[in-house]
């Protein structure tokens, strides 16, 4: 099945700083398809939206704005409910990856060797947040593995690179950060695995602006169980 177009969402909160030479980044990119981006505001009150609207200009670029902070996976279900294109990915606004890296995680897709890609992070002592965010990490892959009885290496990227009717046959119901989880769970539980691409990466801190927490990691545990044990 050949791709045509593809829908590049950008759930953005908050990222005033960094969404600007994010957003450039992208649209500077050259892909081999036709693209569609659709950004998401959730509710940012830092003077995001304002960054936002004096780059996106561009006519296959769409801006929706939620009215309040509803999480990164509301902002996801709204792109993924909005795009136009047979394959979807998500890109973090927060210069963490890097757009060229999509292009790679394109081309399997294209060549028809899978309908699923995942951009797999590489973690460095030049990449990592800390040590217990790349240790939550790996626990978290284990975790998949042993339940799903299968072997992947990052489910928490943010490089899902999908069919979009595979994507939107999941049912995703996750608001926050435990998108990451639910997405990866109910693709292993459909019989779903990702074709691995390496990709680059660069942690921010927390006081560069880092949002998820040691929280969201027994979140996405909890969420990962319900669903491998879910009817």
């Amino acid at each position: 099945m050949s791709v045509h177009r593809l829908t590049i969402a950008v759930p953005v909160y908050n990222e005033r700083e960094r969404v600007g030479p994010a957003l450039k980044e992208l649209l500077s990119t050259t892909f081999p398809v036709e693209v569609e981006i659709i950004i998401v505001d959730d509710g940012s009150s830092d003077g995001t939206a304002e960054t936002i609207a004096s780059i996106a200009v561009m006519d296959n670029v769409r801006l929706i704005r939620h009215e309040r902070n509803q999480g990164k996976g509301a902002a996801l279900r709204t792109a993924l409910a909005a795009a136009s294109g047979d394959v979807f990915v998500p890109f973090d606004a927060d210069l963490e990856y890097e757009a060229s890296d999509l292009v790679r995680c394109l081309e399997p897709l294209i060549d028809g060797e899978t309908e699923l890609v995942y951009g797999t992070r590489a973690f460095g002592s030049h990449t990592a947040f800390n040590f217990w965010y790349v240790m939550g990490n790996k626990f978290l892959n284990l975790w998949a593995n042993v339940l799903f009885n299968c072997y992947i290496s990052d489910l928490e990227t943010c490089f899902k690179m999908a069919r979009t009717a595979v994507l939107r046959s999941l049912d995703l119901r996750a608001n926050g950060f435990d998108i990451e989880a639910e997405v990866t769970a109910k693709l292993l539980r459909a019989g779903h695995r990702p074709f691995e691409v390496p990709i680059g990466y660069k942690a921010r801190s927390r006081e560069q602006g880092k949002k998820i927490s040691w929280r969201d990691g027994f979140i996405a545990i909890w969420t990962i169980a319900k669903v491998r044990f879910s009817g």
